[in-house]
């Protein structure tokens, strides 16, 4: 009877621990051991170590195994570095003998730096292997794949069998980021912590899920973050591979940080320059800091071109970036008599400094510099080639704590490449002084007293420049053809006052003097013989101060004048006049008295006095001729009206708008009190006001005075003493006029205007168009969002009244519309209305292919009439996997 009872514990023994081994029925049971015969790890003879020894930290295999397991052999043991955790949401299952884990629904494994997630997962602690797989849901879709993280690295696969202790794996359907692309894999080997191996892989810089193009890799290796090397590989586009050209080996560099390389330069052909390989050369890597990249251009025609530009950038000091281009082209062959040899350069430099660098101290650089030619000849762009002005600065400031004094030191450059000038500035100091209140006690009490708001700030300017052809401005002597000089400005400011309450009254003192090192002494000799006169101009070196005062008054105030509606349903309620005049007074003596010695004269062979400034053309130019005491009359308007809202819902009537009929109307004018003829300036007229949306700006010159026969001189006499009508107001010198209208779509959300009610009364969009099918009427949303705008300028002058009026009007027009959401066209023309005639025009069409570009620019006429086409991959790492077509301007004939 005991020996049946022993026998019956035993068979229940051995049941339950079956039980405990195996998985509950309802989750997948786990998969065979890895097979070592895999074709991919064939060269390998082992996954694991012979002997390992693990310490298990989790509480539930403590409570079956103890504190530690070991599996020990005849060798010496090996020790894992850090023990593996693992959590899981759903259920942990120990085996009966702790050797293996079983984790369902979010399970968790780590291990130093490894992070494993997966909804099912199997830790093997014996062999010290891992695998994992997602789970399907009621739908039988698949769910939890796992995700596998080591440090930076990090993926999601299908199934994953890993080993701790070897690093060594194998990953079904993986998909990983490598840099700037993705490497697809069916199958794949991990033989270390940071190398792949696979069989039929994928390489692409598509992020879709199924890319849309991609490298088919037959056998490749993949070291994390470093390079991906390649054997025979081929192209598939769109699941259609391209079988020629065969790739027989590829390398493709996936470096997180950056490095030195070859780069590649793109080939084609123009009419002028021939054959060429253009934007090739080396990028170097130069260390933390700074980088350089060295290019060049060559032409089957003699043309050629290099380039050097570095970036730099020290954090929380500065940054920069320095770019030098030199090009020599040519044209025609040399001994033919249309050859032409032009060489031009370009130099941009910008720099600036951290704003924590320094708060006392700043030095910032932006410089554009190029002969006039090399836009013209070498741009590709077109808001280089259209633009005919470039300035540069280099500037250095210095402020001085706790004080009012600052510094700054200047370079500025500029030139017109229409002419050819070119203006240099160097050095060019300017030291000034905030404004101080010298007799203002530093401890006030009280009011102000009018003495203490008695204020005056300094400003010192000294510069060094010169303007010439830029061929030549080299050239030119420091003495003699550079200007130079030292201004002083010190304005005073006096306390102003209120008269009669409501006018505001300013005075105020200038006094400004300029230090020059020479002047110039002109001599008038006539021979009676010849018959012919003879000017010279002696340049006299040495310090000469040249100066002047002046004082002046000015008053202002605020008229306002007010009109009610009578009509008490009339949406107008009242309209608004607000005035604002002022008046000022300014008085300067005759500096061109012969006591100050800043004005000179001749007697030419007319017996005519012909007066000279002795410092014209001066850097800080001088001092004028003719004592003045002027008035000056500003009068400026604004019209607005008070309209009931239309959003006014409540029918109380309490809700207004503010609209304006006239932004601003202004008249100016002054009139010299000490002249002795035409004491009236010319009457200026500006306004701007908005209609419906469209700004609307004009102005106008009137002169008052009539002129002599040639129409050229002025004499003193009124024009309203003379004409009648509207002419009495002046003659119209000049006027202007400007406006425009910009239309664009409605955004969906604010969309509300309705064209009709659709099936269940709601409001339908102009966009939204019906479509039968077989469930009835469907709506779908065609909207394009488009903008477009159009500007109109007029422009008049007449300044001689017996000759016609020069008019010049232009439309400028530029749009854009999506014609979906990857589809987008823009437009840019200019219209002559007075030529009748298109000026530069661009049509611009772009689309959006994923991880394709698309676009195509097109220039129908005109001197840089051209087309070009290009697809490309939108990484910049396949930059060169591009299809290009395109006519250059460079190839017209007549360029």
């Amino acid at each position: 009877m005991i020996r049946k009872l022993i026998g019956y514990l035993f068979l229940f023994a051995c049941f339950s621990a079956a039980a405990q081994e195996q998985p509950d029925s309802t989750n997948p049971v786990s998969p065979e051991p890895l097979m070592l015969t895999d074709s991919l790890l064939r060269d390998e003879t082992k996954l694991v170590p012979d002997t390992i020894e693990f310490s298990l930290n989790n509480e539930l295999a403590d409570s079956l195994t103890g504190d530690s397991i070991k599996i020990r052999d005849q060798k010496k043991p090996t020790v894992l570095e850090a023990p593996i955790n693992y959590t899981a949401v759903d259920s942990i299952i120990v085996s009966l003998d702790g050797q293996k884990v079983f984790m369902y629904k979010s399970g968790v494994v780590t291990y130093q730096s490894i992070e494993l997630k997966a909804d099912y997962i199997e830790l093997d602690l014996n062999t010290k292997e891992i695998y994992a797989e997602g789970l399907p849901d009621s739908a039988g879709v698949v769910q939890g794949s796992p995700v596998f993280k080591d440090g930076t690295d990090e993926f999601e696969c299908k199934v994953l069998r890993y080993n701790f202790q070897t690093e060594k794996g194998i990953i079904m359907d993986v998909k990983t980021e490598q840099g700037e692309g993705y490497v697809h894999s069916e199958r794949t080997k991990k033989i270390d912590k940071n190398a792949f191996i696979l069989k039929h892989g994928k390489y692409t810089t598509c992020d879709a899920d199924h890319p849309h193009f991609y490298l088919h890799m037959t056998k490749a290796k993949v070291i994390s973050n470093k390079k991906i090397i390649t054997g025979p590989a081929y192209m598939v586009l769109e699941d259609f591979p391209i079988y020629f050209p065969i790739l027989p080996f590829g390398f493709f560099p996936n470096t997180p940080s950056y490095s030195s390389g070859i780069i590649i330069p793109s080939y084609g052909e123009e009419y002028n320059r021939g054959f060429f390989l253009r934007e090739g050369g080396y990028y170097w890597a130069a260390g933390e800091f700074f980088d350089l990249t060295m290019k060049g251009d060559i032409y089957s025609k003699g043309s050629w071109g290099t380039y050097l530009n570095s970036k730099y950038k020290k954090r929380y000091k500065y940054s920069g970036n320095v770019d030098l281009r030199y090009n020599v082209n040519k044209y025609s062959e040399k001994d033919l008599p249309d050859y032409s040899r032009s060489p031009g350069f370009s130099i941009r430099w910008s720099h600036s400094q951290d704003s924590k660098a320094n708060p006392n101290q700043t030095f910032s650089a932006s410089v554009n510099l190029s002969t006039t030619s090399y836009d013209k000849q070498n741009s590709y762009d077109v808001s280089s080639y259209l633009s005919t002005q470039k300035s540069s600065s280099i500037s250095y400031t210095k402020k001085w704590e706790n004080s009012p004094f600052n510094m700054s030191a200047n370079f500025r450059h500029s030139q017109n490449s229409t002419d050819s000038t070119m203006s240099l500035s160097f050095p060019e100091l300017t030291f000034s002084m905030a404004k101080i209140y010298p007799f203002r006690a530093k401890v006030r009490t009280g009011k102000l007293m009018w003495y203490e708001k008695i204020g005056f700030n300094y400003t010192g300017n000294i510069k060094n420049s010169i303007t010439a052809k830029q061929d030549v401005i080299l050239e030119q002597s420091l003495i003699k053809d550079w200007k130079n000089g030292w201004k002083h400005s010190i304005p005073i400011t006096l306390p102003s006052f209120n008269l009669m309450k409501y006018i505001n009254v300013s005075p105020s003192v200038s006094y400004s003097e300029r230090w020059y090192t020479n002047n110039m002494n002109r001599r008038y000799y006539y021979d009676h013989v010849a018959r012919e006169g003879t000017l010279e101009v002696d340049t006299i070196y040495g310090f000469k101060r040249n100066y002047d005062y002046s004082y002046s008054i000015s008053s202002s105030t605020n008229i306002y004048g007010m009109y009610l509606m009578k009509n008490p349903n009339s949406r107008i309620k009242a309209i608004r006049h607000k005035m604002t005049p002022s008046l000022s007074f300014s008085y300067h003596p005759d500096f061109g008295n012969p006591k100050y010695g800043f004005w000179d004269s001749y007697v030419d062979e007319n017996g005519k006095e012909i007066f000279y400034n002795r410092f014209e053309g001066a850097v800080f130019g001088s001092t004028g001729r003719g004592e003045s005491g002027s008035i000056s009359f500003n009068l400026a308007n604004n019209l607005e009206a008070k309209v009931a809202a239309k959003n006014d819902t409540t029918g109380k009537g309490d809700k207004y708008e503010r609209v304006k009929i006239i932004d601003n109307l202004g008249l100016s004018a002054s009139y010299n009190l000490v002249a002795d003829s035409l004491n009236l300036s010319n009457i200026q007229i500006r306004g701007r006001t908005t209609v419906k949306g469209i700004s609307i700006n004009f102005g106008g010159t009137l002169n008052p005075y009539m002129t002599d026969m040639t129409g050229r001189g002025l004499i003193n006499e009124y024009v309203w003493n003379h004409k009648s009508g509207l002419a009495k107001l002046g003659r119209l010198t000049n006027a202007n006029l400007s406006f425009g209208m910009s239309f664009k779509s409605k955004d969906k959300k604010n969309q509300g205007d309705g064209v009709g009610d659709g099936p269940d009364g709601d409001a339908v969009r102009a966009e939204e168009l019906p479509v039968t099918t077989m469930m009835g009427p469907v709506y779908y949303d065609f909207t394009m969002p488009w903008e477009f705008r159009f500007d109109y300028s007029f422009s008049y002058n007449r300044s001689n009244p017996f000759r016609s009026a020069t008019i010049n009007q232009s439309l400028n027009f530029n749009g854009r519309m999506s014609l979906t959401d990857k589809w987008n066209m823009a437009l840019t023309t200019n219209f002559d209305v007075q030529a009748k005639k298109f000026s530069f025009t661009t049509v611009n069409v772009t689309r959006n292919l994923h991880c394709w570009n698309m676009s195509f620019n097109f220039v129908p006429f005109g001197q840089r009439r051209s087309y070009s086409f290009s697809l490309n991959a939108s990484s910049s790492m396949l930059k060169d996997l591009k299809i290009n077509k395109q006519r250059s301007w460079f190839d017209n004939r007549n360029f």
